[in-house]
Formats: C-alpha cells, structure tokens, sequence
C-alpha cells in the first residue's frame, strides 16, 4: 500500500513538474506550425555563455504561469543566437558562417540574430500570426515583468497602443495575475 501511494505521489508530482514547462521548438519547427494553425511566435534568443539568459530560463520561464501562458498562446521558439541552426524564414536562409564549434564562451553572432535587431542577451522577440516581425524586448524580465508583454501582443492589444502616453496609460491600468 505504502509503495502504490508512493508511486502516485511521485507520478503526480512529476506530472506537476512537467505542466510548468515551455514546449520549446526551433524557428523551423514554429514557422511549419503556424502554417498549419496560425499562432504568434516568441522567441527567447540566448547564449550559452549569458548569465542572465541563463536566470530567465530558471526564475522567468520556469514559472508556471509564464509556461502555461506561452504555450497556450505562443509557438515558443529557444534560439541560440550564437549557435549553428541553419533558419529559413521568408524564401531566406540565415545561418552562422562564422560559427566555430570548437570555440567556448562568446561566438560569432547568427544572421537571424541581426535580422531580428538583437544588440542584447537575452532578447524576446515576437511574431504575428503570419511570421510578422513586431519587436523585441530586451534583458532579463520577472514573470511580472514579462507578463504585460505577453499579454499586450496575445491579446492584440499592441494594435491601439500607438504612443508613449498610450503605452505609459496601458501599463498604468495593466493588472497582473502572474504569481512569483
């Protein structure tokens, strides 16, 4: 009795656990999605050497109001900006060319990384529905802190906030309903 009760516990928990996790894919793999069912992309560009990207996984994206906000209205896309991903995004192929593989720390910086206007690590960035580029956001974000960028770009809410009033409005009235 003590090891079936166990057993459930452990699988509950373990279920729990992986409830709070972002379904992660590649740019490849979200673009072919959407073609199929159209869904706002975001992209978490990192590095492997970033110690704030590093903090956003942890603290931002493992939590579970973040991770399940993500995935229910995001295709997620992990991308090293840094790394070797060959990306074909609108009949254009971005790779790495400098990429050196042997290299530790800093490398060279990938061609979708500087489509994208990524100067910073780590960077959001967000998609329409339609592979629309709509901008980025730059370095490490609480779940509070991201929560209203979600938010203003799954809801469309992006479209009638115009101005910096408008904005400075918008995040005045925002309440969140993330936890810490």
């Amino acid at each position: 009795m003590k090891k079936i009760f166990l057993f459930t516990f452990l699988l509950v928990s373990v279920s729990a656990m992986t409830a709070q996790e972002i379904n992660w894919m590649s740019m490849n793999e979200a673009l072919e999605a959407q073609k199929k069912k159209p869904k706002k992309i975001f992209v978490d560009a990192y590095t492997t050497w970033c110690g704030p990207c590093k903090l956003l996984d942890k603290n931002t994206f493992g939590n579970k109001d973040v991770a399940e906000y993500i995935n229910k209205h995001f295709y997620p896309v992990k991308f090293n900006a840094e790394g070797n991903e060959v990306i074909k995004f609108k009949d254009k192929v971005f790779k790495n060319p400098g990429f050196d593989p042997e290299k530790k720390g800093r490398n060279s910086v990938h061609e979708f990384a500087r489509a994208m206007g990524i100067s910073a690590y780590p960077t959001m960035v967000f998609f329409d529905e339609n592979a629309g580029f709509l901008t980025p956001v730059k370095g490490y974000l609480t779940p509070q802190k991201l929560e209203i960028f979600l938010k203003i770009f799954a809801t469309d809410d992006y479209k009638k906030v115009k101005t910096d009033e408008e904005w400075k409005k918008y995040q005045e009235e925002f309440e969140g309903t993330f936890s810490s």
